[in-house]
């Protein structure tokens, strides 16, 4: 197997797989894939609609495609596709499952296959192998699986995908050779070989487990220091002071990764009859504090507006975190909801997201922040560095608040001691 020429193909153009294809178009023979069409016109006009390699995607024109026909002369196969949640909050495969079943009908035999999605441990081999064994090869005699598990952080410019140590597995020892060379080449950080490709799955669903669970107990201590009428920011400073003190912070957890991968963990626990207390409560915190920041913007609109059928609520950072366009499981919509059903009048701002996504999605539409209105309530959710500049432009005006001004700074965006005449609230 050492002594093919590898063509890899990247299944997948996200936010993981345009940043590993474009790492990978410098070292090897390589095309995209994407069954989204729409998509990759917008790559190959040089469009990066994930703002993740901006317009590096020029280079990629010639390397992009969503004909599957394009990726039959592949020998290494690497899926990148998204691993959502049902409604159910169960595991949702089928992206991983139509991937696998594509590639079964054209996998050819010392092929390998693998896999970045984050899945619970075990599916490589229990769920996609079947799959891929359907084309009628082998497992590990025809054709070799491998499980490195993405480990990009989207809109971080500094933490970029070479500088992160990647995980890498392989169905036997000399595939995991391969992929650890192939990984090798584009990885500056290093890899680490996992012992198996169970492993390698279920160190990345512990990376994002942790994290919700540390996020969980911010926001548990900040609802609780909310009741006492202490400073969450000021306590964790205070904290913070001892070396080994862990800098987590409270707030919204959305997205395609902390929010959905613990359900991944907590659906594997059940199938083995084990009920997972500790994660399954974060989970429930978590995804409770969006109900905590709800009623706290009603109480705030309800104490200081003489008329709350005329309520105008501004909200600015509609994505799940800074500097990234994906609105994908952005809790606050949820708080955009609520404020609707209440009959209060919503304007949206966010200099990143697609509008036109936003419409598609939630039926809603972004407000020009050239036309600021007076305001009963301002939210500030997830502050891009493109917005700041208007938000305090927005913010520096008693005129822009129709009584006292207010405002939810989610995100501790505002130095409080700047504003001391206004009610500013932060978890």
């Amino acid at each position: 197997m050492n002594k093919l020429n590898r063509k890899i193909a990247v299944i997948g153009l996200g936010y993981v797989g345009l940043p590993l294809l474009n790492a990978l178009s410098n070292k090897f023979n390589v095309i995209g894939f994407d069954i989204d069409k729409e998509k990759v016109d917008k790559y190959k006009k040089g469009i990066d609609v994930t703002g993740e390699i901006g317009e590096n995607v020029e280079k990629l024109k010639d390397k992009l495609s969503y004909d599957i026909e394009d990726i039959r002369e592949a020998n290494f196969y690497i899926v990148t596709v998204p691993t959502p949640i049902n409604s159910d909050k169960t595991p949702d495969l089928l992206p991983v499952i139509s991937a696998t079943k594509m590639l079964s009908k054209i996998i050819k035999k010392g092929d390998i296959v693998v896999y970045e999605s984050t899945v619970y441990p075990g599916t490589t081999e229990e769920v996609c192998k079947p799959i891929l064994e359907e084309s009628g090869l082998l497992y590990n005699r025809d054709f070799y699986l491998g499980y490195s598990p993405e480990r990009i952080n989207p809109g971080d410019k500094i933490n970029t995908i070479d500088k992160i140590i990647k995980i890498v597995s392989g169905s036997n020892e000399e595939v995991l050779n391969i992929i650890d060379d192939i990984y090798s080449k584009i990885i500056v950080a290093g890899t680490f070989r996992a012992s198996s490709i169970k492993v390698a799955e279920a160190a990345k669903v512990v990376e994002n487990t942790q994290r919700d669970i540390n996020i969980a107990f911010m926001n548990e201590i900040a609802t609780v220091f909310d009741k006492m009428d202490i400073s969450t920011n000021e306590v964790l400073e205070a904290a913070g002071t001892k070396w080994n003190f862990l800098n987590f912070k409270p707030g919204l957890v959305g997205g395609h990764c902390i929010g959905v991968d613990p359900y991944y963990f907590i659906y594997k626990a059940e199938q083995l009859g084990y009920r997972s207390q500790l994660i399954t409560n974060a989970r429930k915190i978590n995804e409770e504090i969006t109900d905590y920041i709800k009623e706290k913007a009603v109480k705030m609109i309800m104490k200081n507006s003489d008329d709350i059928k005329c309520v105008k609520v501004a909200i600015f950072g509609l994505a799940f975190k800074k500097n990234v366009p994906d609105i994908r499981n952005s809790k606050i919509f949820d708080v955009i909801d609520k404020l609707i059903d209440y009959g209060f009048e919503i304007k949206l701002f966010d200099s990143v997201v697609d509008p036109k996504e936003i419409e598609e999605e939630y039926n809603l539409e972004i407000s020009d922040s050239q036309n600021f209105e007076k305001y009963d309530l301002v939210i500030l959710n997830n502050i891009h560095d493109s917005m700041t500049d208007e938000i305090y432009k927005l913010i520096s005006k008693n005129e822009n608040f129709v009584n006292t001004p207010q405002v939810i700074d989610v995100t501790s965006f505002l130095n409080k001691k700047e504003y001391p005449q206004y009610n500013i609230w932060s978890l």
